[in-house]
């Protein structure tokens, strides 16, 4: 007996896993939030060097910068460099004296800001770039980009850590250590005092939103069966989507960092508060041989979903799965290598999640020239995803994980691919199949989630979800840096990420098909589907005596 006919006894699906699903959004919602934070956090105002004040009797207020800041090529004011004396006006005598002693001194005709920088503050009242002291602009402004660097390495790093102690110590504890670390930690970074107090904050709240990223999936699918799981996986998807549109009004209803970062903070008080409802994996439990705590979950959720059970009976039910899927060794992501098939496994996903999530920043960072401002195209963005998400839906019931996988990636693809084709010109074109190439891109995210989350047994799911977000965060943070890859070549960068998607699409391809299959408990249970089915039977008997 396995645990699927286990909880087909006390319900699959009904309103113990609907209540999950709904505790478990909060999380799903505040990824983006932080996630995507930086195109408000992190935004660069408009900005030229601080200059003295005009005269009263200055009767050309308006040239005024022009006697003190340089013009660019494109004839722009600069925004790094002023002139070292004040140039002449026309039809004044300002600057003459000074800029002749200049000249005959030999001195440098532009010098850099040394008095600080004005911000144009109609769009953002306050961000890091421009916070007093901070100026991360100009010869700073590696700092600025450096923050989201940093954030994304600690989710890095965090992904590993969770995963691994999630399986060790249980989906419900770690999720709740991810929460109060996300409040404290938010809350410091929206009361640091210096760059560096900011940088380090960020780095340790991405770690601790890590936890959000690879324990949320999985704990919402070990409570569901077959039937159910992928309505389930979609639907939680969505409240991703949901979080990218919020973000777009949030931003634009607070216009000061410190105020957006703590708004999107806060709503982690009442998500741990909300953990007294949500059930740990009975699935884990089991495998962990905590046979009372899996019981008095699946009881409860019986009696939620007005299926009568038998007390007795529901014990021994649980008492012999218990004995056949109990797990003796402690996970070690060296598990993940250890046997051929899930050695196979482990190897095709950290290709499609690095080749997701470069694709998917990638086409982040290259959208751009739609005619909006950066609150209306936050807000597109998250639009479009909607569509894709049903298409997801449709596709992983009917063609199967792995085609719409595949299918995902090959569309991101070849909206990159034909974006290349398409002339300058022609910017119409260029909008839309970035737009598709958004929307193909998270589809693919979706996938992945609910893809890998099925692929690898209950005793190593969250490691194998920590070395998948591993990887993929790793992805991430380098298709920023590919974007400089157009100084080489123009399009260079939008090579770079159709290709890289065309090899993942390749590589799910290799991956084993999910659907309708049992979600594995043990690593035999994964290499037994290798085996074909006359010798799957006789090997039955065996399962017990090899763990």
């Amino acid at each position: 007996m396995g645990f699927e006919e286990l909880l087909e006894q006390v319900g699959g699906f009904g309103p113990f896993q609907l209540r999950n699903v709904a505790l478990l959004a909060l999380p799903r919602v505040l990824l983006p939030l932080h996630f995507l934070l930086p195109i408000f956090l992190a935004a660069v105002p408009a900005h030229r060097c601080a200059l003295p004040g005009a005269p009263a009797n200055f009767s050309h207020q308006d040239a005024w910068p022009e006697a003190y800041i340089p013009r660019e090529p494109d004839g722009t004011l600069s925004s790094c460099l002023r002139f070292a004396y004040p140039q002449a006006l026309p039809n004044t005598t300002l600057g003459e004296e000074r800029q002749s002693r200049g000249e005959l001194e030999d001195e440098p005709a532009t010098v850099p800001c040394s008095q600080g920088w004005e911000y144009d503050h109609s769009e953002f009242s306050s961000t890091i770039a421009t916070e007093s002291q901070w100026d991360l602009v100009c010869e700073q402004k590696g700092l600025n980009r450096a923050a989201s660097t940093f954030f994304f390495a600690g989710v890095l790093v965090g992904a590993v850590a969770f995963g691994y102690l999630s399986d060790r110590f249980g989906r419900r504890r770690l999720l709740l250590v991810a929460y109060v670390s996300t409040l404290v930690l938010g809350l410091a970074s929206a009361a640091s005092v210096s760059y560096v107090m900011f940088a380090i904050t960020r780095t340790f709240t991405g770690s601790a939103l890590a936890g959000f990223t690879i324990i949320v999936m999985p704990l919402e699918l070990e409570w569901l069966d077959v039937e159910h799981r992928t309505v389930a996986g979609v639907l939680s998807s969505t409240f991703w989507t949901g979080g990218v549109m919020l973000l777009a009004l949030v931003g634009y209803l607070i216009r000061d960092w410190r105020w957006l970062l703590l708004a999107v903070t806060l709503p982690c008080a009442p998500g741990i508060l909300s953990l007294w409802w949500v059930p740990e994996s009975a699935r884990w439990l089991l495998t962990q041989g905590r046979v009372k705590e899996a019981h008095r979950y699946l009881l409860h959720c019986a009696r939620l979903n007005g299926r009568p059970v038998c007390e007795d009976s529901l014990s021994q039910a649980v008492s012999k799965v218990a004995a056949e899927e109990q797990v003796v060794r402690r996970p070690s992501y060296l598990d993940l290598f250890r046997t051929p098939r899930l050695r196979h496994i482990s190897l095709c996903c950290v290709v499609v999640w690095f080749g997701v999530n470069f694709s998917y920043y990638g086409l982040s960072l290259d959208v751009s020239g739609l005619g909006l401002n950066v609150y209306q195209t936050q807000l597109l963005f998250g639009a479009v995803e909607l569509p894709f998400k049903l298409l997801v839906y449709l596709s992983v019931r009917y063609a199967g994980r792995r085609l719409t996988q595949a299918g995902t990636l090959l569309g991101t693809a070849l909206a990159l691919g034909t974006r290349l084709l398409v002339s300058s010109d022609m910017k119409s074109w260029s909008t839309i199949l970035a737009v598709m190439g958004k929307g193909f891109s998270e589809a693919a995210f979706t996938t992945a989630y609910l893809f890998t989350s099925e692929l690898y047994p209950t005793v190593l799911r969250q490691t194998g979800m920590g070395l998948t977000a591993l990887v993929g965060r790793l992805g991430g943070s380098l298709a920023p840096l590919a974007a400089l890859l157009d100084g080489v070549w123009l399009s260079l960068p939008k090579l770079a990420y159709g290709g890289i998607a065309l090899l993942a699409a390749g590589t799910a391809l290799l991956l084993p098909e999910t659907r309708q299959a049992q979600l594995p408990e043990t690593i035999q249970d994964v290499e037994r589907k290798s085996v074909p089915t006359s010798l799957q039977e006789e090997e039955m008997p065996m399962k017990q005596v090899q763990n």
